[in-house]
């Protein structure tokens, strides 16, 4: 792999590798787009066979974010660090540290915050050397877990696809089939079970079944069986690529709308596939998009309540991607990268208006 290209293919603005013999870090940093503020995206700690995979994924991932971050009508930018380590080993301070002087060398173009392999401990230790993070406990004065609002986020956009497909947003006596029901994957149960749903779950963890069976009564069935279940809905909260040439065949459902990232194992056919079945899809980005909402608003200062109503706004979004799709005769993914990409361009242009610094700024920079 050529770097440069690698970076150039989709117009990413920097990326960066970090290094340090005492921790044993092995990290990448990827800034793809800074138009709409800071890049905001969290480190990833994945055990990649190689530093191209590592690359390829934290390139992936950033790109994403940039997506993500302005269809949420957010004032951010996207981003993402990969760091190369196994999860499931103990995870060091030392480590994290080192992590976070190299998010502080970013002087803010960077914002990191927890995602697969990390968590709110962690960014506590990022914390340690850079203010330029966010998940962080609440104790601290940051939003601690974000699986609550990804999941108000999702049902919101789950109520949105059904007004679209059956003309009510009402879920009561929906059969919803769930793929994971972890972290995001169990809030969101709770609020289709709380909205009279039926549901029909999988998951690798008997704990994360027994929960949901205890909780929601829901019936369980084997990881791969979810595909072959007859629904009206399917929710991946799990993994991406669940859409593809094995699955897309035997889904019976009118709505794909989950949690999960990258959902489609290829975006341009599957999604295409999808539409050719008159199955509904809410794109993975948009309609998970809580998440990132949540830590934005560390940013000013957390409160759940905004962060909760904010996620509900996804509703909104999810109809404006459903109404550009219409107009258009297009995927719903193509209209959602549509939204977002009008929204950079649009921006970019009142950014490229010059106007002179205050009073404030010029003393900042001691400018007379």
């Amino acid at each position: 792999m050529d770097i440069f290209e690698a970076v150039a293919s989709k117009n990413h603005e920097q990326v960066t590798f970090c290094y340090d013999e005492v921790s044993g870090l092995k990290a990448i940093i990827a800034i793809h787009d800074t138009t709409l503020g800071p890049a905001l995206g969290g480190t990833r700690m994945w055990p990649y066979k190689s530093t191209e995979d590592a690359l390829t994924d934290v390139l992936r991932l950033a790109r994403g974010m940039t997506f993500k971050s302005a269809a949420a009508g957010l004032n951010l930018g996207g981003g993402k660090a990969v760091i190369i380590g196994d999860p499931k080993k103990p995870r060091s301070e030392t480590l994290f540290r080192a992590f976070g002087r190299f998010v502080e060398g970013l002087g803010g173009r960077y914002i990191t915050a927890e995602d697969s392999g990390t968590d709110v401990r962690c960014m506590e230790w990022v914390r340690m050397e850079t203010n330029w993070v966010t998940g962080i406990s609440r104790a601290l004065g940051g939003s601690g877990d974000p699986s609550p609002v990804t999941a108000q986020g999702t049902f919101a956009g789950m109520q949105a696809c059904a007004k679209e497909r059956w003309g009510d947003d009402a879920l009561d006596g929906k059969h919803v089939t769930i793929q994971g029901v972890g972290a995001v994957g169990y809030h969101l149960a709770k609020l289709l079970h709380r909205a009279g749903a039926k549901l029909t779950v999988c998951d690798l963890y008997d704990e994360n079944l027994r929960r949901a069976v205890a909780e929601f009564n829901a019936e369980v069935v084997d990881t791969d069986a979810i595909f072959d279940v007859e629904a009206d809905i399917f929710a991946p909260c799990a993994l991406g690529a669940v859409v593809n040439d094995d699955t897309l065949p035997r889904l019976k459902v009118e709505i794909v709308a989950g949690s999960a990232n990258n959902q489609l194992h290829d975006e341009r056919r599957h999604g295409r596939g999808l539409l050719e079945k008159g199955i509904l899809y809410a794109p993975d980005y948009v309609i998970n998009a809580g998440g990132l909402i949540n830590v934005a608003n560390e940013l000013e200062g957390y409160n759940q309540e905004r962060a909760l109503k904010q996620a509900n706004g996804i509703y909104d979004i999810m109809t404006r991607v459903f109404e550009i799709a219409k107009r258009e005769d297009i995927p719903t993914h193509k209209a959602a990268d549509n939204l977002a990409l009008r929204r950079i361009a649009e921006i970019g242009k009142v950014k490229s208006f010059f106007t002179p610094p205050s009073d404030r700024t010029r003393v900042l920079r001691g400018v007379s």
